[in-house]
């Protein structure tokens, strides 16, 4: 088994001589990736770890918080920057000199080092660590985005700092108390860290180029330069590469071409796109398990390309007299919905201008995305008690889930986080959360803070559960707006703020458990996993925020359809269409009894059988192919929709068949050296080109466009344009 040496950096090969049998994890695809040997004395927690680790996440962070804003929009993955601070580190190992210093005794007469000894690979996990947790935007920056620009109330900074990190780390705490079920059983793989560390055991075990091949990261290198000069073209040359619904440009006028596959406004059927930002704009395929890409798709074809064409060719709901997927609502005149024509100078619900206006409608794939999350809401708790109840009774009972794998005895070297520390946390963030809402006099009171907590408190181990075994986490979104809109009526700003303490604390929660076990997986000491984990997000809460000032202070027409550099905001849109739904009008006016929308209730009660069968038949045939179905997967899957269009699932799934199906089948020895790398590459290299792009051409002085028939022939259809199939009769829509 390969390890590195802490003294040395050298790889050896090490053998327990103690057991004839040597013992490894009872999953094949761990043992190919994990290590079951550790070096208990190996530096982790090292100042150099800490300089490369902060600088590198508050620089990424505050890039995906800009990108946040933009359609499409790519991101620094966590695993460009496992890529990046790899050199880094062996310079400073290189460089950094290695002599040990004493604090005084009146700080402790502690022992440091600011050059350890060579670059290792749990200070390199714990960079990777601190970035998986801190530097994707945060869920509540589209309830503060929302929240001043569509109801015009002035946030401040402290205000939108304080929300931001009591929604993060609320979640912390939460994961911290879960570890027994979704951490130390072995059963709980967790695959996307698996990629992981792969490519950290090859990247420490791989200092030399082999004789005719060539190094990782000359590979990544090399790849991140092309990636870079070639998003110029679909990024700014010739943006039709991006936009490439050629169908639509031969017949633009046609409504249904342009619908079934068009880009912007349509289903995606082309498949085709030259921009990677589109293509991994709902996650790289190049990281998905290849089951749980056909689970997806799958998913994706039977609902979007099939069920949701059914119904609006049929005028199901009304649906034909909008545009098939756009992320807007509408009113019975075809416009979009004028929230504040049903708003008193409160910004309350008025009933009597709601009366006197329009009902609120929804595109089709909307209406499609809230009955999946009907069915889903049921569907995952029903597949956990049927999969997983066995082990959640036996944690309630203290009894043991499994026995220890080797990995599990080798983390016993380490002290363990105690429990009080998450559940300070947990509790600390909470009362956080209620000073917020509080003193900043937000409409929410306590009580819906504790049922916004007790959402993910309920939905962790679930998520947990199918997140360690697919990748896929689940969301709160229906739930979190189901609950506030019927007891907090017509209050907007209030259902935002509890759907993203909710949404978030569950998100967080399942992120912050991940890396517990990439920290399990590496030998890395609990308690160093849970500072660096902690720091990194409080710090990256306070540099997004500054970001997000920034840009609403100096950026024109942010989150306006015309911004020049797709800065549309379009989750923020998505996010100003659920509190319109949910927070103004309200679940009983939207889907009740006798409403347009009453029939997807009915989506609840099929989620709740759904897994039933695939769960009988896996049981009298234990080798079927059944086994490997996971209903909330399906569901769930295709959750992005809206903002997302087709395109961003279509192509999505065929870059995936050819790299995670063809490539892997083929050639594995390839796969399995480059995969992960080709994946970090073309994400890093896409980013910092469209940062160059936007700071050099877009942003300076109003922007330099090139105005020819490439940047332009997309703009002239009906896709681009988001034709409806029928026309509204000038007096609206009948009311029955």
């Amino acid at each position: 088994m390969l390890e590195q040496d802490s003294r040395d950096g050298s790889i050896k090969m090490e053998f327990d001589f103690d057991a004839v049998n040597e013992e490894d994890s009872p999953f094949p695809e761990v043992r190919a990736s994990v290590s079951n040997i550790d070096d208990p004395e190996m530096p982790a927690m090292t100042l150099r770890m800490w300089l490369i680790g902060l600088v590198l996440c508050m620089t990424a962070s505050a890039m995906n918080l800009f990108f946040n804003f933009r359609q499409p929009a790519p991101s620094v993955s966590p695993l460009a920057l496992l890529l990046v601070c790899y050199p880094i580190g062996k310079f400073f190992a290189f460089v950094l000199p290695i002599t040990t210093y004493r604090l005084p005794r009146y700080l402790g007469s502690h022992e440091f080092s600011l050059n350890p000894g060579p670059w290792n690979i749990k200070e390199h996990v714990l960079v990777y660590i601190m970035a998986n947790v801190a530097i994707g935007a945060p869920y509540a920056i589209n309830a503060i985005v929302v929240t001043q620009l569509n109801y015009g109330v002035q946030v401040d900074y402290w205000f939108s700092v304080l929300l931001v990190v009591a929604t993060q780390l609320t979640g912390f705490g939460l994961a911290g108390i879960c570890r027994r079920f979704l951490v130390w059983p072995s059963s709980m793989v967790w695959p996307q860290n698996l990629v992981t560390c792969t490519l950290l055991n090859t990247l420490h075990a791989e200092d030399d180029e082999e004789p005719g091949s060539i190094t990782r990261y000359r590979y990544f290198l090399l790849v991140l330069g092309g990636a870079f000069f070639f998003y110029f073209i679909p990024g700014y040359l010739f943006s039709a590469l991006s936009v490439f619904s050629w169908m639509c440009w031969i017949l633009p006028d046609n409504i249904p071409v342009n619908q079934l596959f068009g880009v912007e406004s349509g289903l995606g059927m082309t498949i085709v796109t030259f921009d990677w930002s589109q293509i991994s704009w709902i996650g790289s395929p190049l990281m998905f398990p290849w089951w749980a890409e056909v689970h997806i798709f799958f998913g994706f074809v039977l609902f979007f390309w099939i069920i949701t064409p059914i119904l609006y060719y049929t005028n199901t709901w009304d649906l034909a007299y909008f545009p098939l997927n756009d992320s807007n609502p509408y009113d019975r005149y075809g416009n979009v919905y004028n929230v504040s024509a049903v708003l008193d100078a409160s910004n309350r619900f008025n009933l009597t201008a709601y009366e006197n206006y329009s009902p609120l409608y929804l595109p089709a794939t909307y209406a499609m995305t809230y009955m999946l999350a009907f069915a889903l809401s049921t569907c995952v708790l029903v597949h956990t008690i049927l999969y997983h109840g066995r082990s959640l009774l036996n944690g309630m009972k203290k009894i043991r889930v499994e026995q220890d794998d080797i990995h599990a005895k080798l983390m016993r070297n380490y002290p363990e986080v105690p429990d009080w520390w998450y559940l300070v946390c947990f509790f600390g963030f909470f009362l956080l959360m209620v000073v917020v809402v509080e003193v900043w006099h937000t409409s929410v009171p306590v009580w819906a803070l504790m049922l916004s907590v007790a959402l993910p408190t309920l939905y962790v181990l679930p998520s947990g559960f199918i997140y360690a075994m697919t990748g896929q986490g689940i969301t709160l979104n229906l739930l979190a707006q189901i609950i506030p809109g019927t007891l907090m009526a017509g209050d907007p700003v209030a259902n935002m703020i509890f759907k993203a303490y909710s949404v978030q604390t569950l998100s967080e929660a399942t992120s912050f458990v991940q890396d517990l076990k990439l920290g399990h997986y590496i030998k890395v000491p609990p308690r160093a996993t849970f500072l660096v984990q902690f720091v990194g997000t409080l710090l990256a809460s306070f540099i997004q925020i500054g970001v997000k000032q920034w840009m609403f202070n100096n950026i024109p027409d942010i989150c306006t359809p015309q911004q020049p550099s797709l800065l549309t905001c379009p989750h923020n849109q998505v996010y100003y269409t659920a509190s319109a739904v949910w927070g103004i009008i309200g679940p009983t006016r939207q889907f009740g009894k006798g409403t347009l929308y009453y029939p997807e209730l009915y989506a609840i009660i099929v989620g709740a059988f759904l897994p039933v069968p695939f769960w009988l038949w896996q049981r009298r045939y234990p080798n079927s192919w059944v086994r490997f179905v996971s209903t909330p997967v399906v569901l769930n899957g295709v959750s992005y929709i809206p903002p997302a269009a087709g395109i961003n699932y279509s192509a999505w799934f065929a870059v995936g068949f050819v790299f995670q199906y063809l490539i892997r089948k083929w050639n594995f020895a390839w796969w399995s050296k480059f995969n992960y790398v080709t994946s970090a590459a073309l994400d890093s290299g896409t980013v910092l080109s469209l940062i160059i792009i936007f700071f050099t051409l877009d942003f300076p002085k109003g922007g330099l466009y090139i105005n020819w028939w490439g940047n332009t022939v997309y703009t002239k259809t009906a896709d681009w344009n988001r034709l409806s199939l029928k026309v509204i009769p000038s007096s609206g829509i009948p009311l029955d």
